[in-house]
Parts: C-alpha cells; structure tokens; sequence
C-alpha cells in the first residue's frame, strides 16, 4: 500500500512544480494588473477616451437601453493585454539577463506561446485603432470607428497569415474529433482556422455589451483552455494561460456592474483571437463551442436576427441584438443577464472538460 502510493506520488511530482508556477503567475498578474489600473484609468481619462453610442435611427432599442454609458471610459483591454506582454517580455529579458535563473517565470516559448502572444498583440493594437477612431468619431461607422468590412478584411488577412503559419511551416493539418481521435483534413485545415479566428474575434467583441459580460465568460473559457494545455504538458501555454486569467480578474474588479470602465475593441478582439489561436494549439477546436458557448450563442443570434430581417421585411424575431440585448428589452437587469450568462459559461466549459478527458 504504502509502496503504490509513493509510486503514484513520485509519478505526479514533476507536474507538481508547474502547477505551482501556473498559480504564481496568475497570482503575480493579478497584483500587476491592480497596480497598473490607476495609472491607464489615468491616461483614459487625460485623451478623454470616452465610449460614443452608435448614431442613427436603427438601433433604438440599444440606444434606450444604453444612454447612460454614454462617455463611459472605453480602451480599458489595455490592461489586460499590457499586463500579459509586459510581464512575458519582462521575465524573458530577466531570464537571459542572470543566465536562465528567471526560466522558472519565463513563459515564451517558440513552440508555445509566439504565436498566442503575437496574435494578442496584432488584434489588440488593430482594437486600439478602431477604439481611437471611434473616441474621435473618426470613420464609417456610425459613432465613429472601422466600418465593419475594413475589420473583418485586417482581420482575415491576420487570420490568414496564421492559417499559412500553422499549415506550411508548422505541418499543422489535423483536426482533433472527440471520441474519433486525430483526423487529416488536408488544406481545408487553412479555411478552418481562419475562420475559428474570425468568429471568435467578431463573437467576442459582439458579446462585450454589458458591465463585466465577455470579461466573466471568457475568464471561463481561458481556465478550461490553461486546464487542456496543462494536461497536454504544454507547460508554457499554461503559464500564459494562467497570466491572462489574473489579468482579467483584476480587469473585472473595475468592470462588474455598475462599470467603471469597459474594455473596447482592444480588449474584446485580442481575447477573442487569442481563445481560436489557444484552441488550435491545443486542437480542441470542436470543443470551443463548450468553453465559449455564449460568444456562440451571441453571434447566432446576430445571424439569425440578420436573416429574419433580409428574408421577412425587415421582421426581426428578437427585440434587439447581441441577445443579451434582447433579454435586457425584456426587463431583465443587467447584472441578471451577465451573471445568468456567467452560470451558463460555468456549466459548459465544465462539460466540454469532461468531453475532453472521457475522449482522451
């Protein structure tokens, strides 16, 4: 007895150390995070980075709804997305700085995590532009900003350089079926990630609606996320996983209702391209509609609204959308629909685990 249980001891000691250093990093962004918050609030409020509402006749269920954040500080992803570049590029510099004595912090890795970081850093700073353009109510957009065409061609062509990136210098070119196993798809691999990128970018930033909305469902989905790629041993990925997460717990200390500040297009895109890049790296590609089934459900609704109107006159099936829209216009308050959303989100990542491990 006391021989096998030193025996599974021993087998489970080396995963041990990273678990400890998963947890210390998170820990260790959440205290930069914190700390880094008065100074960007700061500089927000110095360019008066205030949200403006859409213009236009169109949307007057959105607009009646959310007068009242009108000029509410927007761009506040940068903390976030600062907070996780800031402390890779930091530990990296201190690891060759003193001879390696930082790489139990390091988390850049080639194989791991360039491509998550890069995809974060593209999207976020493409977010910004789009925020800053919408602050000065710069653009096609009504209120300003890129019109929708121009961000979905940046980000496909983002997504498409990914896409080459994994398909021709990678080798990447199957997709992981649960219960099936690994399957080869070919070049049709190329059209799949770009379009797991575009949706969960454009998913996500259609779900950043309400106080603390994305920023709760996706803390889900980058725990279920950090969870896979700590089992698959890839350790790195999970310590980036783990940074995000304390970032953005520190981010929805400040944007849980009543909001003191929302994150924009330079938060909600980078956390959404950064789920698809994690997804691929981890070939749970088909279980992403677990660990993010509210940025699902967010832009079914959008499509399904868009088609009622094109094909029923302009007939809509719900009142407004995103569709926590739509649950606002029915009278639910909107902490109700983020935390009904949170419940929800809990529930399916735990479930999309459990599809993961049985399938192993």
């Amino acid at each position: 007895m006391h021989i096998e249980l030193f025996s599974q001891i021993s087998t489970l000691h080396p995963i041990v150390p990273q678990a400890i250093r998963v947890t210390v990093l998170t820990a260790v962004a959440f205290i930069v995070a914190m700390a880094l918050t008065p100074l960007w609030v700061k500089l927000l409020k110095k360019y008066r980075f205030g949200k403006q509402l859409r213009t236009g006749t169109d949307t007057p269920v959105f607009q009646s709804l959310h007068k009242n954040k009108e000029g509410i500080l927007t761009g506040a992803g940068i903390i976030i997305w600062s907070t996780v570049l800031g402390l890779a590029v930091i530990f990296d510099i201190l690891n060759h700085a003193f001879d390696g004595m930082w790489h139990y912090f390091n988390f850049i890795d080639r194989g791991e995590t360039y491509l998550p970081l890069a995809a974060m850093l593209i999207s976020a700073l493409l977010g910004l532009l789009d925020d800053w353009l919408g602050v000065l109510r710069i653009g096609g957009a009504k209120g300003g900003g890129l019109q929708v065409r121009h961000k979905s061609f940046l980000y496909l062509i983002a997504a498409a350089i990914g896409a080459w990136w994994f398909f021709f210098r990678l080798g990447w070119n199957t997709l992981a079926i649960p219960f099936v196993g690994n399957v080869v798809i070919g070049w049709w691999y190329i059209p799949v990630f770009i379009f797991i990128i575009f949706a969960s970018a454009f998913s996500a930033n259609e779900t950043d609606g309400l106080d603390g909305l994305l920023g709760g469902v996706s803390l889900f989905a980058f725990f279920a996320l950090t969870t896979v790629a700590f089992v698959l041993h890839l350790y790195n990925l999970a310590a980036f996983g783990g940074v995000v997460i304390g970032a953005l717990l520190a981010f929805l200390w400040n944007n849980i209702y009543p909001a003191k500040f929302i994150m924009g297009d330079t938060g909600s895109m980078a956390l959404g391209v950064t789920i698809g890049t994690i997804s691929m790296l981890t070939n749970t590609t088909l279980l992403l509609p677990f660990f993010a089934i509210i940025l699902v459900i967010e832009s079914v609704s959008v499509i399904i609204q868009l088609i009622s109107k094109k094909l029923r006159h302009g007939k809509k099936i719900f009142r407004s959308t995103p569709i926590h829209h739509h649950f606002e216009a029915l009278g639910w308050p909107e902490s109700q629909v983020t935390m009904r959303a949170w419940i929800v989100s809990a529930m399916f990542c735990a479930l999309g685990l459990v599809v993961f491990f049985l399938s192993r």
